[in-house]
C-alpha cells in the first residue's frame, strides 16, 4: 500500500508503453519488478548485465540504492526504465493518516507548554508586586534627587572669585 506512490512515479519516468508499465514493490531491502511483457521468455537486464531468471517478476535481494538501467524485453519487444529506489534495512513505513496525526499532536503539545508558561509568567509578576517589604523597581517608582541647598553650593571652577573675600574664622 506504501508504494503506490513509487509505483506511479516509476511508471511517469517509463512513460506510456501501450498502458503497460513496470510494477516494483519494496519491502526492507529487497525490491521486485514485474515487467508488462507476459508472454515468452523474458530476457532481464540491468545496466548493462543480463540478469539470471526468466520469469515475469524479478527480484533484486539486497539492493544498495544505486541507481540502474532496468530493461526487460521478449523477441522484438522491449521495456527499460531507470530505477532510483531508496531502500533501507530498518525502515518503518507510515501512512499519511500516522504523519498527520503525529504533527498535530505535537503541535497541541507545543501549545499547552507556550499556555502554560504565559499564565505561570503571568501569575509571577503579580505576586511580586504585591508581596510586602519589595521595593519599586524601574526608574518611574524611584524618587529625584533632592534639590540642593543654594547655601551650601560646591565650589565651582571660575566662582573661586565670590567666595575669595571670606575669612577663616579660628575657633
Amino acid at each position: 500500500p506504501a508504494q503506490k506512490p513509487f509505483v506511479m512515479l516509476v511508471s511517469l519516468l517509463v512513460g506510456p508503453a501501450f498502458n503497460k508499465e513496470f510494477l516494483v514493490e519494496i519491502s526492507g531491502t529487497t525490491v521486485t519488478i514485474t515487467c508488462p511483457l507476459t508472454e515468452g521468455s523474458i530476457v532481464w537486464e540491468l545496466t548493462g548485465r543480463k540478469a539470471d531468471g526468466s520469469d515475469q517478476k524479478h527480484t533484486i535481494q539486497n539492493h544498495d540504492s544505486s541507481p540502474a538501467n532496468v530493461s526487460c524485453s521478449s523477441g522484438k519487444e522491449k521495456y527499460e526504465m531507470y530505477l532510483n529506489a531508496r531502500v533501507c534495512a530498518n525502515c518503518e513505513e507510515l501512512d499519511a493518516l500516522a504523519v498527520t496525526g503525529i504533527i498535530t499532536a505535537d503541535l497541541l503539545i507545543t501549545f499547552g507548554v507556550l499556555i502554560l508558561v504565559y499564565y505561570f509568567s503571568k501569575d509571577r509578576k503579580g505576586r511580586a508586586s504585591a508581596s510586602a517589604g519589595s521595593r519599586p523597581r524601574g526608574q518611574k517608582m524611584q524618587r529625584p534627587p533632592p534639590v540642593p541647598n543654594p547655601d551650601y553650593e560646591p565650589i565651582r571652577k571660575g566662582q573661586r572669585e565670590v567666595y575669595a573675600g571670606l575669612q577663616s574664622r579660628g575657633f
